[in-house]
């Protein structure tokens, strides 16, 4: 059985590749603005270099949670999420408010591919 760790540290690895899925951690904005739909178009570049990392891409989404700190804001996370998947293959999803580690995160997005 293969497992491949990626960006290892102390607690967590970014991403975990088993057989044929990769499993992404929790991604947040490198440099956090206090606008939710900048961080998320972040956190999906970040997204898009890790699952290019893996072999796969937004293509191969098998699933999505999004974390807002306000779900007011699903608007405007929805803004860069809509410019940026794939609409021939939309991965299930979830939306959730929640209380993220930093205040300065708004968003926080976790997603599972295939490679």
């Amino acid at each position: 059985m293969s497992i491949q760790r990626f960006h290892t540290g102390p607690r967590m690895s970014q991403m975990v590749v088993h057989k044929d899925t990769v499993y992404l951690a929790g991604q947040v904005a490198d440099e956090p603005t206090p606008d939710v739909e900048r961080q998320t178009a972040q956190i999906l570049a970040q997204i898009d270099a890790l699952l290019a990392e893996a072999g796969s891409d937004k293509s191969k989404l098998l699933s999505a949670t999004i974390y807002l700190v306000d779900i007011a804001s699903f608007g405007a996370m929805n803004k860069a999420w809509e410019a940026w998947v794939d609409p021939a293959n939309p991965p299930a999803r979830a939306t959730v408010e929640a209380k993220l580690a930093a205040p300065e995160y708004l968003v926080e997005i976790q997603v599972t591919a295939a490679k």
